[in-house]
């Protein structure tokens, strides 16, 4: 079962997709990326790394909502993601935030514990460290100037190892010809709240299990905030792949492997 969603969030609403036939609930939270093109339509691709997760779960993977105010934050994400999963009766599940999405989890976990069952925190940080702070105001720059080539590069360049990159780097201009948005305002509202975003001094309120998942050399958030994250969550556990970056979810063939035993541990 891969199907398309939708659920009304006060005077907007929010996509998702949802894939599997499993009891269990796996909802997953995307990164920035969100910004530029939202998983509308998408269940059949986005599927595809989740497929030994369908006999025992169903997995949801929300988009932020679709109309943002000016000053949208990171805990107004969370209290919206949890409005949506309320309004389609997802009371309690396994939750996963990769990059931005992590942020998002990180305060979904501490102001609604009675929500999360187990958290998985990939590539993420717990604040707009001096490596998130140059990585987004340079996407945040390229944006306003409409070069969506060198938005499309930059990321990628600090996303992936340096061996995924010698193999893909020619692909990358010719990808941005293709994935270009009709406006930049979704991307920099949710670029704008990653900036604004510093849940260090509550994150001894996460109280659940938690699985830590980062690359040894991150470029999009820093190699130091993984291990942030593992030392002020208590029952953290901390996994790093070495060599990898910001991208260790979709370079690493045994990613969602451990996210699966964890979930089932």
């Amino acid at each position: 079962m891969r199907k398309n969603g939708c659920v009304t969030i006060g005077d907007t609403d929010m996509y998702y997709v949802f894939f599997g036939t499993g009891q269990k609930k796996l909802v997953v939270l995307p990164g920035l990326s969100d910004g530029l093109a939202t998983v509308k339509g998408k269940a059949l691709i986005l599927s595809s790394p989740y497929k030994k997760f369908f006999k025992d779960y169903t997995v949801y993977m929300f988009s932020r909502k679709n109309k943002m105010p000016e000053s949208y934050s990171i805990r107004d994400m969370a209290d919206d993601q949890i409005q949506a999963m309320k309004a389609i009766d997802i009371n309690q599940a396994y939750l996963f935030g990769v990059s931005q999405g992590g942020m998002i989890a990180q305060y979904m976990a501490i102001y609604h514990p009675e929500i999360v069952k187990k958290l998985i925190l990939a590539v993420t940080a717990p604040n707009a460290n001096t490596v998130v702070q140059d990585a987004v105001t340079g996407w945040i720059d390229m944006a306003v100037r409409g070069d969506h080539t060198a938005l499309m590069v930059d990321t990628a360049e600090k996303m992936y190892s340096e061996r995924y990159l010698q193999k893909n780097r020619k692909f990358f201009p010719l990808l941005a010809r293709f994935t270009k948005p009709k406006s930049y305002d979704r991307f920099l509202k949710n670029a704008h709240a990653i900036l604004k975003f510093d849940c260090r001094s509550e994150l001894s309120k996460v109280n659940c299990p938690t699985l830590i998942i980062a690359g040894s050399d991150d470029h999009t958030v820093g190699n130091e905030a993984a291990s942030e994250l593992n030392n002020a969550i208590a029952r953290s556990d901390l996994y790093i792949y070495d060599g990898l970056g910001h991208g260790a979810f979709e370079e690493a063939k045994d990613f969602y492997d451990r996210v699966l035993e964890f979930c089932e541990c």
